[in-house]
This record gives structure tokens, sequence and C-alpha cells, in this order.
């Protein structure tokens, strides 16, 4: 089963959480087709959470074909977080990053368990 672009993919998170009431924004644009994606979730108290694509290795076999996250960094400073992204980047430029603001944390993905 193929993974849906990721074009596409963010196009839906966002229109969903918006839908939902949850502020979010497209922050970088990456390869249409198969970058990765990031998560940052402000949560407007100087603090924020970042999630990135789960190892394959977490992802059940039933869920090959979805996209799954999983936390890179939890309830740390802005400013870390904003590092964790720099270094993302230089690594691999092709990156989506997804910015949501929510005082509770929501976001909505699919996390590997």
């Amino acid at each position: 089963m193929s993974r849906l672009r990721s074009d596409f993919w963010v196009s839906a998170q966002l229109r969903r959480l918006n839908g939902e009431g949850i502020p979010a924004v497209q922050r970088r644009r990456g390869a249409a087709e198969a970058g990765a994606v990031f998560v940052k979730v402000d949560r407007l108290d100087g603090s924020a959470d970042l999630y990135g694509p789960a190892p394959q290795a977490l992802i059940e076999a039933e869920d090959a074909g979805e996209r799954r996250f999983t936390a890179v960094l939890s309830a740390a400073p802005v400013p870390d977080v904003e590092d964790r992204l720099a270094r993302e980047i230089r690594f691999d430029s092709d990156l989506w990053i997804i910015e949501i603001d929510d005082r509770e944390g929501r976001h909505g993905l699919p996390l590997a368990e």
C-alpha cells in the first residue's frame, strides 16, 4: 500500500485541525511527494512539543501505508524546539513543518505505539 503524498496529507491535516478550531499553519513546504512532516505544537506558555515521523520499527504491519508520528520533544522550551527543527532542516531540506498554537497541546496526529 502506498502512502498519501506529503502535500495532500499536510493540506488535509490543516483543514481538519482548523475545522476543529485548532489554529494550524503550514510553516515550511517540503518535497511534494515524500517529504518528512514535523509538527510543532506551541503551548503558548513558552513551551512546545515536537512530533516527527515514527521509526519504521514502531509501525505495525497493518499500518504500513499510514503516516505515524512520535514525540521528538515534549514540553520543551520553544528555543530548544526551534534548534531541533533547524538541525532537522540541515539534515533533510525537503521536510515539511506544520505549526499548531494550542494551550492544551492538541494535535490529532496518529501516534506510533
